[in-house]
């Protein structure tokens, strides 16, 4: 159950129900049982169009409950688990469920990683089968755990990000360096205080914006962390013709 719309490979719309923090939240939001989670599903249906789709569900009633939810056509097509895979590998997936609290879900890693803060794991790679005759294919997965079932923590150590940042600092013309890095972390992700020292000549507003989007963008994906907050403030300015005379 995930809530999500996917096409090629995409999320689309919707939001992850794995992110809910009890089971039956879990059960409401991939039921598509709101309002807003509907309207956003059935805006982006409107918008793109397909001839067909897929929906993904533990029983006929899931199923049958989440076309009724999103207005869609009567179901012509029912395929199940047993047909498309066999009996040692649903055992495997099964066990795997059960004992681990893995999940996998048909999207590449780096589309699910703002979905999944804090819960992304190891990606998978799966063999699937193209239809009878022909050879299985890889497709790239992503185990994750859903919230309330998650038995670890998955933490990054603040150092991380502020190296993250000071490299990105080197790279960007109007960033002269880090002169302080705040980190809290959350459970929706992660809240950053950045102090910068900024190069004099370039305009500082358009300096920190510049920056402030480049970094928030390889956090989210070098780390798979949410950055929920960023803020980036001008706390000096870099002269370098002064100080190479000093020197």
């Amino acid at each position: 159950m995930t809530g999500l719309l996917i096409k090629d490979n995409e999320v689309i719309a919707g939001e992850s129900a794995k992110k809910a923090s009890t089971k039956v939240a879990t059960v409401k939001h991939a039921l598509f049982y709101e309002d807003d989670e509907k309207e956003a599903i059935i805006k982006a249906l409107k918008k793109y169009k397909p001839e067909s789709i897929l929906i993904l569900g533990t029983s006929d009633g899931m199923v049958k409950k989440i076309a009724e939810n999103l207005g869609l056509p009567e179901i012509i097509e029912t395929t199940y688990i047993n047909d498309v895979a066999t009996e040692q590998e649903m055992e495997t997936a099964r066990r795997i469920r059960v004992t681990e609290g893995k999940h996998v879900i048909p999207v590449p890693t780096f589309q699910i990683k703002k979905d999944f803060s804090g819960y992304l794991l190891d990606p998978l790679q799966i063999f699937k089968s193209k239809g009878k005759g022909q050879k299985p294919y890889i497709s790239e997965k992503s185990i994750i755990r859903p919230t309330f079932s998650y038995m670890g923590n998955f933490t990054i150590s603040d150092l991380v990000f502020r190296q993250i940042l000071e490299y990105l600092a080197v790279n960007t013309k109007a960033i002269h360096k880090i002169l302080k890095a705040r980190v809290d972390n959350y459970g929706e992700g992660v809240r950053l205080y950045i102090e910068v020292t900024i190069v004099y000549g370039y305009n500082v507003v358009d300096g920190l914006k510049n920056f402030k989007e480049k970094a928030k963008k390889e956090i989210e994906k070098l780390t798979a962390m949410n950055v929920v907050e960023l803020e980036v403030v001008a706390k000096n300015i870099y002269v370098p013709e002064k100080e190479e005379k000093e020197n």
